[in-house]
């Protein structure tokens, strides 16, 4: 029957425009659920290779029993750990440095902050909605799978009438109803209940709120706590450089022509008038 449809070009059943209505915007919100659920985790982890390390340890540590799985690297956390790493290399003399270390505290609790902002949407925001794809939508699909082979095999039978018993094509008809309701039934619960969507969306926003208010508050501070420290280092005296003073070095009188020094300098020997050498002159070896 399938394939004189698609073929041949026979027509089949038809179904009514309220049912086709529904089943366009099941599957719709089905597209929605799906895409909103990948940018929400984008948002949430925006680092893909991070990502997919996380879900490899994640699924090493189920393997293992492990209860606690490993969270994501929030960029608020790295960054606040290189912060303090150079702040306390700087040291307490340096102004760079403790401002490093107060930043840095700072962006390690916004990283906490993060890590509760992703527990919440998980559980109140995903989860529900991944449930919805899972269960309410999947089962949906069932239904309309099972309907059309049950469409199919309806009219395939009422084209051969005539040729199989009447309560062959009477079952068959039944069949069909029976699952057109079923499934019908099905979309009209999701749609109807659609609400619970909406109270999941404000779950989400919710949990966003609440991320920024502490996210401003953590930030005020430090803000607050750099500003009094350029204040401090303003009050306070400049220290004045004072270079040490230079050593001299005696290089001895110089012989190059453009008066450079020497870099070998050699000892100076002075001749005095009463030297007397205990070797004969060259003129005394002669005469001998």
């Amino acid at each position: 029957q399938l394939v004189s449809e698609k073929v041949g070009g026979a027509e089949g059943t038809k179904l009514d425009d309220d049912f086709k209505e529904m089943e366009k915007k099941v599957d719709l919100t089905s597209k929605a659920v799906t895409e909103v659920l990948t940018r929400t985790i984008e948002y949430l982890q925006p680092n893909p290779a991070s990502r997919a390390k996380l879900t490899m340890l994640n699924t090493m540590s189920k393997i293992r029993g492990q209860v606690k799985n490993p969270g994501y690297p929030q960029s608020e956390g790295l960054l606040g750990e290189s912060m303090i790493r150079y702040g306390k290399e700087l040291g307490d003399d340096s102004n760079f440095g403790d401002a490093l270390l107060d930043a840095g505290e700072s962006m390690k609790r916004l990283a906490e902050v993060k890590d509760s902002l992703d527990i919440e949407v998980k559980q109140n925001f995903i989860d529900p909605l991944q449930n919805l794809c899972d269960k309410d939508l999947k089962e949906i699909q069932h239904h309309l799978k099972k309907l059309e082979g049950r469409r199919l095999d309806f009219d395939y039978k009422k084209k051969r009438q005539g040729k199989i018993p009447d309560e062959e094509l009477r079952q068959a008809m039944e069949k069909f109803e029976e699952s057109k309701e079923v499934a019908e039934t099905s979309m009209h619960n999701l749609l109807e209940t659609d609400i619970e969507q909406v109270s999941q969306l404000s779950a989400l926003v919710d949990a966003q709120l609440d991320y920024h208010r502490q996210a401003v508050q953590i930030l005020d501070e430090l803000a607050d706590k750099l500003k009094r420290r350029m204040r401090e280092a303003s009050s306070r005296p400049k220290r004045e450089y004072k270079p040490k003073p230079r050593e001299t070095y005696d290089f001895g009188e110089s012989d190059q022509s453009n008066g450079g020094f020497s870099c070998n300098p050699t000892p100076k020997v002075s001749a005095s008038s009463s030297f007397r050498s205990d070797k004969p002159s060259r003129a005394s070896v002669r005469s001998i």
